[in-house]
């Protein structure tokens, strides 16, 4: 007979209650502040003993934090939980008595909360509750985030198990939670006794009979989270096993800053290797990843749509979008995309707007192609198919070849498309300029797959040495691939008269193959900061030109610190990758994302 609000606050009041009632057992499983710096200023650090370099705790200690010791209210303050409304008005009776200035001081171990945090009390009661927050949880120096994966799966039984408990009619069970949550969290590695209903129960006797209650939900809902549960049983048996002792001793053997620190560094190190990842979603593209990273930072609530095809929606305020791949966006066209993949239709269209481009001819046969090659031959050139990505069935030939090998050229591009395409070889670097709408959001140099010699390691040792940067990895989830000794490689190196056993002289780079795709083992170099604004323009000319607003130009310039150097539009990309930009292997690491939530109307706020 009751309304959906008042059925689900009084869910949540149960579980608050129970909350209350069984939180003991959850200061002493998750509790991890056992040891107080001689900095702590209070009357508790007289009663302590000094362990270490100023570091002081007691014997069978578990959280200092929830104890007499920790931080709360000058008075003990129990509210009424029989209700929404009775909750909210005990709470204005404790600030018109005086005893606390604003909802926010309360400082109970758990709060039921609302919908609107600048009006607390009226919208528990316009809205109801909308979520419990638990303060009684310590960080966990052991995990890089402050709590893991396992305390978290933990909570979700612990959340099921206050659910379900059937609640006693014993009165007094605040003041016995209360105290029991106090004696947990300064004696409970002792052999102590707690309170339940008015009667002292063994803490490891209680303990037990609520995580095998807990394993009775987990069997019952199938949740398949066995281990954990004896996991826990096992800490209940044994203090040793708990946060708490872990780190007590790490603080008796290094002190207590050194203990912080040192495990500070070791995160912020494993942070960093992995800078790049979205927590949870690794599988997918690292430019997906990069992504919804952004979007979480700007209240963006995003949606994996399916998962393989690295496909999503963003959506904030009304606005959706469906992305794939990071750069697929509503923005481009269908025709302009369809342009893009055309490298015979991309050249004719940038020649029409004065935008140079190599010269050459187009083969659909390899007939044809050999019929015409004589001309070619000893010239520079590249061969390679209309229309490909990741440089395949390209080959490089700068300072010219003969016939076979161009012949042989033309076999393997014909072996990726019916269309071939032999162009003049623009001399200089290779840039890719990443157009997004009217900026270039960044610059890269990519530099082919290679090694640096030591003097020691042969070139398949220093492959394998250089593999091992966590930003290398496979399938376009890391920055960088890893470099791989395959036919081509094996057939380069043998054309420059050395082999995978060769040892390289200190200092010594060596090439592995001619293109300078990423998705070889190539490096990226940012070079943002660096090319002349001409360049820049010519790249959004170019994107303009094609109608692209997101578009990955490859232009080779043959002096890029002279701004009236010649150049040459090698090939307009559609769906650029931007992991490349954002973490470049030398260089400035660009913020990607923010332009292409920008461009997709996403504004940035204040905030951001």
């Amino acid at each position: 007979k009751e309304d959906f609000k008042t059925f689900k606050d009084n869910l949540y009041l149960k579980i608050v209650r129970n909350y209350l009632r069984y939180r003991w057992l959850l200061i002493y499983l998750l509790g991890s502040t056992g040891v107080v710096h001689s900095s702590y200023k209070g009357e508790c650090l007289k009663k302590l003993d000094n362990i270490s370099q100023g570091a002081y705790s007691c014997e069978g200690i578990v959280s200092y934090r929830n104890s007499d010791c920790g931080y709360g209210n000058r008075i003990t303050l129990f509210a009424d939980y029989t209700s929404t409304r009775e909750y909210v008005n005990s709470v204005k009776r404790f600030i018109k008595d005086g005893l606390i200035q604003s909802p926010k001081e309360f400082y109970n171990s758990v709060r039921p909360k609302g919908k609107n945090p600048n009006k607390i009390l009226d919208s528990l009661l316009e809205e109801g509750i909308q979520y419990l927050e638990y303060r009684s949880i310590d960080i966990n120096p052991f995990s890089k985030g402050g709590i893991s994966l396992e305390d978290l799966e933990f909570l979700e039984l612990f959340n099921l198990y206050l659910l379900f408990k059937e609640e006693s009619d014993y009165k007094d069970w605040q003041i016995d939670g209360l105290e029991n949550q106090k004696n947990i969290a300064r004696n409970g590695g002792l052999d102590i006794e707690l309170i339940r209903d008015g009667e002292k129960v063994s803490k490891v006797q209680w303990g037990l009979e609520i995580l095998n209650e807990i394993r009775d939900i987990n069997h019952i809902l199938n949740l398949g989270k066995g281990e954990l549960i004896d996991a826990q049983i096992e800490k209940i048996k044994d203090y040793k096993k708990t946060n708490t002792y872990r780190f007590i001793e790490l603080v008796k053997e290094k002190g207590y800053i050194d203990s912080h620190l040192d495990l500070s560094k070791k995160y912020k190190k494993e942070a960093y290797a992995k800078r790049f990842n979205l927590k949870g979603f690794e599988d997918m593209e690292l430019s997906t990843q990069i992504l919804m990273k952004e979007a979480i930072k700007r209240g963006i609530k995003f949606e994996v749509l399916d998962r393989e095809d690295n496909f999503i929606s963003l959506e904030k305020n009304g606005k959706l979008e469906y992305i794939k791949q990071a750069t697929k966006t509503s923005v481009d066209n269908y025709a302009t995309v369809l342009a893009m993949n055309n490298k015979v239709v991309t050249k004719k269209i940038l020649d029409k707007k004065d935008v140079r481009v190599p010269k050459g001819e187009e083969f659909t046969s390899i007939d044809e192609g050999i019929r015409r090659i004589e001309k070619y031959v000893n010239l520079p050139v590249v061969i390679k198919p209309k229309s490909t990505n990741f440089g395949l069935g390209i080959s490089i030939f700068p300072d010219g070849g003969g016939k076979e090998d161009l012949t042989k050229a033309l076999d393997f591009a014909f072996s990726k498309d019916n269309t071939v395409l032999i162009e003049e070889f623009i001399k200089g670097k290779e840039f890719r300029f990443l157009v997004i709408g009217d900026k270039v959001s960044g610059i890269l140099h990519r530099v082919p797959a290679n090694v640096k010699g030591d003097g020691k390691h042969t070139i398949e040792e220093l492959i394998e040495i250089k593999n091992k940067d966590s930003l290398r990895g496979k399938g376009y989830k890391t920055p960088l691939e890893k470099i791989e000794i395959d036919t081509s490689a094996l057939l380069y190196l043998k054309n420059h008269n050395r082999d995978i056993y060769t040892v390289l002289k200190e200092d010594e780079v060596v090439f592995l193959r001619e293109n300078s795709n990423i998705s070889t083992g190539g490096d990226s170099i940012d070079f943002t900061d660096i090319i002349p604004n001409r360049f820049k323009e010519i790249a959004i000319k170019s994107s303009k030109a094609i109608g692209a607003k997101i578009c990955g130009v490859d232009m080779v310039i043959e002096d890029y610190t002279d701004e009236r150097s010649n150049y040459g539009i090698i090939e307009l990309n559609f769906n650029p990758a931007i992991h490349i930009h954002s973490y470049p292997y030398e260089g400035k690491e660009r913020n990607v994302a923010k332009d292409i939530l920008n461009l997709l109307g996403f504004k940035e706020s204040k905030c951001d």
